[in-house]
């Protein structure tokens, strides 16, 4: 490790490599240090903290690939339901809306397909004309008919 005056160099002890998304690799290091204990003893210890590449210089010869390597990892957002029920007017029957539809928002039951086109066979049951829930939904019922 190459310390802050630039001059001198200090051995470490390389724990672990760490990337975050908005931040660069840091490095796990441990550092010889000495603690005095106030009572007249000095004892060893090890000082850990993290540092970037540029402070930090291989030494030949030593293998650096069995330095567990971490990263950070963003789990996809889940999967969104395609469908929205959302109750009338009134309370009589529902509206079934795409997900990202404006209407449907301020929540819902969320569906899955299947059971969207059953909620779609209920009476009072539409589905909306402002998103694509009728251009998908309504051509999807018509092509089961007679297939009961």
């Amino acid at each position: 490790m190459l310390l802050p005056d630039g001059r001198q160099r200090l051995q470490v002890r390389l724990y672990e490599h760490r990337r975050d998304e908005d931040w660069p690799w840091l490095h796990r290091i441990g550092a010889p240090t000495w603690e005095y204990d106030g009572e007249g003893d000095v004892s060893a210890m090890e000082f850990r903290t993290w540092v970037t590449a540029d402070q930090l210089e291989p030494i030949k010869g030593v293998d650096l690939s069995v330095v567990p390597t971490h990263r950070a990892v963003h789990e996809p957002p889940p999967a969104r339901w395609g469908w929205v029920q959302r109750p009338k007017p009134g309370g009589r029957g529902f509206t079934i809306h795409d997900h990202d539809c404006q209407l449907a928002a301020g929540g819902g039951a969320e569906l899955g397909i299947e059971e969207a086109l059953d909620t779609m066979l209920r009476p009072g049951a539409q589905a909306c004309d402002r998103c694509d829930a009728a251009a998908v939904l309504v051509p999807m019922l018509q092509l089961g008919q007679g297939y009961a």
